[in-house]
């Protein structure tokens, strides 16, 4: 019977529903305070039905951050690869991950969540999700070893990656709960652009800081 549930256009879209409510619910309260029971009334099911397609909460958060993290690979991947210098393919994935997180905010409000509550209840649940993504960059450096940035200095990529994904986690899940009463609302259309264009400008003085600091070692 279990099994039955699970099959079926019917079934695959209750699966989706049962996702997008999660998503939701767990970026606005976190794994702790979310309830299966929540979900369930959100998607119009019953808690019990719910459970013929995840078993545990924490096996439907884990179902959440690979629908979440699988689809911003998979948008990411796809410009990295598209060919260019290294700034360029740079620039092209901090859009498609400034675009994607407008589209879906709870990742960002996850991610914040994660790390938080990880230092001090659980492992970050996220951290099975991170390999295709070094992979990734590691992919990235390897085919722009010749690029001028990378040999005018290296770009730590830890550095690089805090310094432009924690502006759009940040802008997203703390800055409205920060100025409380501004009006400031991070996913619309006009601010996302101006947010957008902003952490662009960010990234582009970030490349440029270390071509210019490789250009200035190499000629003393």
């Amino acid at each position: 019977m279990i099994q039955a549930a699970r099959h079926g256009p019917k079934a695959s879209q209750t699966r989706e529903a049962i996702l997008a409510a999660a998503e939701d619910l767990f970026g606005e309260r976190g794994f702790a305070s979310a309830r299966l029971e929540d979900v369930a009334q959100r998607v119009g099911i019953r808690r019990a039905s719910l459970l013929y397609y995840f078993c545990d909460k924490a096996e439907l958060y884990d179902a959440v951050l690979a629908s979440l993290l699988g689809a911003l690979h998979v948008r990411v991947a796809a410009v990295v690869r598209a060919g260019g210098g290294l700034a360029q393919r740079v620039e092209r994935a901090v859009g498609e991950w400034i675009d994607f997180v407008g589209e879906r905010p709870a990742l960002a409000r996850i991610i914040l969540r994660e790390t938080a509550d990880a230092a001090r209840e659980r492992p970050a649940a996220i951290l099975h999700h991170l390999p295709p993504f070094h992979a990734l960059g590691r992919e990235l450096f390897a085919a722009s070893r010749d690029d001028p940035l990378v040999r005018a200095a290296p770009i730590d990529p830890v550095h690089f990656a805090s310094a432009i994904g924690g502006a759009t986690i940040f802008f997203v899940a703390a800055m409205p709960v920060l100025v409380p009463g501004s009006g400031l609302e991070p996913l619309e259309p006009a601010q996302l652009a101006s947010h957008r264009a902003e952490v662009l400008r960010m990234a582009r003085r970030l490349l440029g800081t270390s071509l210019r600091a490789g250009a200035r070692d190499s000629s003393r």
